[in-house]
């Protein structure tokens, strides 16, 4: 008996091979018949919208596994230095702004501490498109290792800084460096892992972000501003020597028509067991198909599915960066105050970096079990609940007075509130919004897409942060974090009605759930 894959060319009875026929055994007498059979079972399966290669190929729980969580490690090791940067204005400005500071040579004003502190934002934000050209040109591999250069060089700057300036720019040099990781790593855990395991590889680039934020929390904190830096100075350094030796995304390499490689780069991730020869058929028949049928960019972008996969990926960076996140972590000392907590500055911020930690490891293990659109759902509900009643007490405590017999008999109210917030932030709106790019978009977009969202991220993360404290002097504390309920109340309703499950999903069945259906996907492609 030969297995027969057909393309389907235009009524059910005009069909073309997709793939050879692949020998199965030595009984020819029923061949035909059987053929036959498939031949009308291919059809259904055209007309359902499902891709036969999805179903016939190797798929789910097939192939080793931890080749693809060593690569995807390896890759967000990245990410960890990049949670270094964002972790490491906490314990450092407040630091070096002080009057009898001696970690540098010269005097630092709040505002320049200030500027010191944000212009990450700006750095990361401006590279984010830009990345998404160059990692489409060299590749994902290559891509990273290059950010080891500004990475190393921004904190050489501010290690050896001599002036404000220097620190300035080395602060921005690194929110480069770490801007580009925050689209070039999701990209390539995406494109190596299968389907069965795409979410929890996706989910491990934002744990290493609230790795490196708690280590420059924790380190920062009770070390020098010179030894923290230069032990930030090194994980880069250390990034580069494990991910060297790690293979490039397969559908890159395809895509470039380096098939030998992308095998290669297969059988390091599932094995030698694993029926390499099948998926990358199936990535060249796609590569091919591009190639056969050319797109513009403009076509690309502007078909219905990829502009619903815009608008989601937009919509979850908007809401993760207005849910109120930074003004929850702005607030954690007098929340903890307010609880009547004696605890130090330092140690509060290292409990809040402990439970993101803990809850985005958790979301990491989960997230392939009970699904995106779940944990979005669960995180928008709690963290507009949270913000409602961290509201609440704010307003009273404004209103009444901090001794007021109402707001003490409510003392555990914000400890309780900030802990699930950051739980449900950290299970869902923290990883899930920087993955989906990788989920929803077809490689010829996926670029444009994640650069784009992350630019949109880092420049709502600036303007959040930079404008908190006067809108919090402006309209009061619980009126900000009422704003900010409203807004997750928002997102929970988009999230329901807009946003598809693409748990275990492979490329080809989420574009069905976007819309498109077999003829429109044919149709699609060759514009």
């Amino acid at each position: 008996m030969r297995s027969c894959l057909f393309r389907k060319r235009g009524s059910d009875d005009e069909r073309e091979p997709l793939l050879p026929a692949i020998p199965v055994s030595e009984s020819s007498s029923n061949t035909g018949n059987e053929c036959a059979s498939e031949t009308n079972t291919n059809g259904r399966m055209a007309n359902l919208g499902v891709s036969q290669t999805e179903l016939v190929g190797p798929r789910g729980d097939s192939g080793r596994k931890l080749p693809q969580y060593i690569a995807a490690l390896a890759a967000t090791l990245g990410a960890l230095a990049a949670g270094t940067m964002l972790g490491w204005s906490s314990p450092v400005v407040f630091k070096i702004t002080q009057p009898n500071n001696t970690d540098y040579n010269f005097d630092i004003s709040e505002t320049e501490g200030s500027w010191i502190g944000s212009v990450i934002n700006l750095g990361a934000a401006a590279i984010c498109f830009p990345i998404g050209l160059v990692m489409d040109a060299i590749g994902r591999k290559k891509t990273m290792l290059f950010l080891i250069l500004p990475f190393t060089l921004g904190w050489l700057l501010i290690t050896f800084g001599t002036s404000v300036g220097m620190l300035i720019g080395g602060r921005l040099i690194t929110g480069i460096a770490g801007g580009a990781f925050c689209v070039t790593a999701p990209a390539y855990t995406s494109e190596i892992a299968q389907d069965s395991i795409r979410g929890t590889l996706g989910s491990y680039f934002q744990l290493m972000i609230t790795v490196g934020i708690l280590f420059a929390y924790a380190v920062g904190s009770y070390t020098s501003v010179f030894l923290f830096n230069i032990l930030c100075t090194l994980i880069p350094i250390v990034f580069g020597i494990v991910f060297f030796f790690m293979p490039e995304s397969p559908k890159f390499l395809v895509v470039k028509n380096r098939n030998d490689e992308a095998r290669e780069a297969l059988i390091k991730l599932r094995g030698t067991n694993y029926d390499v020869d099948y998926e990358l058929d199936s990535l060249k028949l796609s590569a091919e198909e591009a190639q056969n049928n050319p797109v513009s960019f403009v076509s690309a972008i502007t078909k219905k599915t990829s502009i619903k996969a815009i608008i989601i990926c937009y919509a979850l960076m908007i809401f993760q960066q207005l849910s109120g996140i930074n003004a929850v972590i702005f607030n954690t000392s007098s929340i903890f105050a307010a609880a009547g907590a004696t605890i130090p500055a330092a140690i509060a911020t290292i409990i809040i970096g402990v439970i993101q930690v803990i809850a985005t490891f958790v979301s990491s293990l989960v997230v392939d079990k009970l699904g995106r659109r779940i944990l979005l759902l669960f995180s928008a509900l709690v963290m507009c609940l949270c913000s409602t009643a961290l509201g609440v007490f704010f307003f009273l405590q404004s209103t009444h007075g901090e001794n007021s017999d109402i707001v003490q008999s409510l003392f555990w109210l914000p400890l309780l509130s900030l802990s699930l917030f950051i739980i449900a932030f950290s299970l869902g709106f923290g990883p899930i919004p920087w993955m989906m790019a990788g989920d929803l978009c077809n490689i010829d977009i996926k670029a444009f897409v994640g650069s784009t969202a992350g630019t949109l991220n880092w420049l709502l993360s600036f303007t959040v942060t930079s404008t908190f404290l006067a809108l919090n002097t402006a309209i009061g504390s619980g009126q900000v974090f009422w704003m900010f309920a409203g807004i997750m109340l928002i997102g929970f309703v988009f999230i329901f009605f807009v946003i598809p499950e693409t748990k275990g999903k492979s490329l080809q069945e989420i574009q069905v759930m976007l819309g498109a259906t077999p003829q429109d996907r044919n149709v699609e492609d060759k514009k």
